[in-house]
């Protein structure tokens, strides 16, 4: 695979090449050029020279081109399902979800287009007033790892059909599958500069981006420091600016919840993907009068996931995308034994022998009788371990909610539509789901509040953040 800028397969200026590995296995499955300055550069160049005659194509002919975009992914969604997979990691049918998920993302942009106007407002004795929305012109995004597909569409759908042309930087572990993706959209009718993709290094490709004085909008999903070094270099530039920077999502599980829908919430809400997903459960919060059986069935639930290679069938859970990750998660856990912050009552160990060899696997792990400082209730835990905690109050349940940095999402499980609202007006966080958790559609705004982030992936919400308005004025 090679980076594609003007619509052609370009290797870096000085040929240097980033491995991509299969976490499942250690094996190297495939190489991307590490680019530098040189090709961030070209792209942006190739990027304005096609930004006139793509942002002046209608809404509805760019919606059409997504359209037969997503119509292609789909026919090809076996092959790039398993591609993704084997450079990710997770288990072939979530990855068959997230390249339909793509699909649907495409189709669901395609769908407004029609209906991307502008306003018209009569002002009385003032005249009249149109108001347009115009594209923004050359934009920049930056995607991490754990939901490469996903990430590419929010960012990818809403920058096209408002007529931007985009520079475009996948993870360095997972480039794959948005390359391949890429190709379908120049196959569907893209014209050539309008997506430019450019692996490497964030700190020489990234930096690149935002630092490039032609982009003039960029978007970020990754970690809350690289956020902050991100926003650094864009406000000297007056970019705009959209910055999902994770979260620690906590899920409320009330005395009146059906025990058995909230544990299987737990299950996906946590442990999809590994635990390595940003709106993932990462602090449970269970009220004390059903949390003893509550954690019984949760502990037999996480103790028959069963953790393999994501092309296996029998798999549930795949391995952590790295050696790095995995350190991470083991860092943490670490800390949790040697401070006294917790107990471990299952898991909390690597998985090694048979059929994981030498992937990067770690087993689901609960942990319960966590103490106030916790680190695994401060800080966001990118793995699949996670902290249970009971609660006698809503009050109570609803501070510690909010007592980290992070306001990306929240549930809330019960019935009692009191609860609902105290919780939806109390916890800050951008999305907010009742008895589920975790699934975003691409008609939903979504985001962060706090150090979660800034602006919006999805919905209409996303087109206008990739839009100016400008208004004519009409005195008759």
């Amino acid at each position: 695979m090679q980076m594609r800028v003007g619509g052609k397969e370009i290797s870096s200026a000085d040929e240097r090449w980033i491995p991509v590995i299969n976490p499942a296995t250690g094996e190297v499955i495939d190489q991307v050029p590490e680019g530098t300055l040189h090709e961030v550069d070209e792209a942006v160049s190739a990027a304005q020279a096609a930004f006139d005659s793509w942002g002046k194509k209608t809404v509805r002919e760019r919606g059409m081109i997504l359209h037969r975009a997503a119509g292609n992914v789909r026919e090809q969604h076996q092959e790039l399902a398993r591609l993704l997979t084997m450079e990710q990691g997770k288990p072939l049918r979530d990855a068959v979800d997230e390249i339909r998920g793509f699909a649907n993302i495409l189709e669901f942009f395609a769908g407004i287009s029609g209906a991307m106007n502008g306003d018209f407002i009569a002002l009385g004795s003032l005249g009249d007033a149109l108001v347009k929305r115009e594209p923004i012109g050359v934009c920049g995004a930056i995607i991490p790892w754990n939901m490469p597909a996903i990430i590419m569409g929010w960012k990818v759908a809403p920058a096209l059909l408002a007529g931007n042309t985009l520079v475009f930087k996948p993870s360095s572990s997972a480039p794959l599958t948005c390359l391949s993706l890429a190709s379908l959209l120049e196959l569907s009718g893209l014209p050539p500069g309008v997506l430019n993709v450019v692996t490497g290094k964030g700190e020489v490709v990234g930096e690149g981006i935002a630092r490039h004085p032609a982009v003039r909008k960029l978007s970020f999903t990754g970690e809350r420091a690289t956020g902050y070094r991100i926003q650094e270099l864009a406000r000297s530039q007056l970019k705009d600016l959209s910055l999902e920077l994770g979260g620690s999502d906590p899920m409320i599980v009330w005395k009146d919840a059906d025990i058995g829908k909230a544990v299987s919430g737990v299950i996906k809400g946590r442990f999809y993907n590994a635990g390595q997903t940003c709106t993932a459960v990462k602090r449970l919060y269970v009220h004390h009068d059903i949390a003893k059986e509550f954690v019984v069935r949760l502990k037999n639930k996480v103790e028959a996931i069963r953790v393999g290679n994501g092309l296996d069938p029998g798999s549930d859970m795949g391995p952590l995308s790295g050696k790095p990750q995995l350190d991470n998660v083991i860092s943490f856990v670490n800390t949790v034994e040697k401070k006294g912050q917790g107990t471990i009552l299952t898991g909390g160990n690597v998985m090694t022998g048979g059929t994981h060899g030498k992937g990067f696997f770690y087993a689901p792990t609960l942990v319960t009788d966590t103490t106030p400082e916790c680190i695994l209730l401060q800080q966001e835990v990118f793995g699949p371990v996670l902290p249970v905690v009971p609660v006698n109050d809503l009050e109570t349940a609803i501070a510690k909610a909010n007592s980290t940095p992070y306001g990306l999402g929240a549930s809330i499980w019960t019935h009692d539509l009191s609860v609902v609202h105290e919780v939806f007006s109390s916890v800050a966080a951008g999305v907010v789901w009742v008895n589920r958790h975790l699934t975003i559609p691409p008609e939903v705004p979504f985001g962060g509040v706090k150090e979660s982030g800034i602006g919006r992936e999805n919905g209409i919400a996303a087109y206008h953040t990739y839009t100016r308005t400008k208004t004519l004025l009409l005195n008759w």
